[in-house]
C-alpha cells in the first residue's frame, strides 16, 4: 500500500474534519430542537398558571406578607 501525496493526505484529513462537524452540527441541531420543545411547554404552563390563577376568586395581586406560613 502506498502512502499518499501531500495533496491527498490533506483532503483525507478535511474529509475527516468534515464528518466530525456534521455529525455535531446534527447533535447540536436536535439539542436545539428539544430545547425549544421544553421552552414551548413551559410557556404553555405559565400561561395556564397565569389564566387559573385569574380565574380563581380574589384572583388579583396577593402579596406573600398577607398569608400565614404552614406552621401558625
Amino acid at each position: 500500500m502506498s502512502t499518499p501525496d501531500p495533496l491527498e493526505q490533506r483532503l483525507i484529513d478535511l474529509e475527516i474534519r468534515f464528518s466530525y462537524a456534521d455529525d455535531l452540527l446534527d447533535a447540536l441541531n436536535a439539542q436545539v430542537a428539544r430545547q425549544q420543545d421544553q421552552i414551548d411547554r413551559l410557556m404553555a404552563e405559565v400561561a395556564e398558571l397565569r389564566r387559573r390563577r385569574e380565574d380563581e376568586p380574589g384572583g388579583g395581586f396577593r402579596s406573600l406578607r398577607d398569608e400565614l406560613p404552614p406552621h401558625y
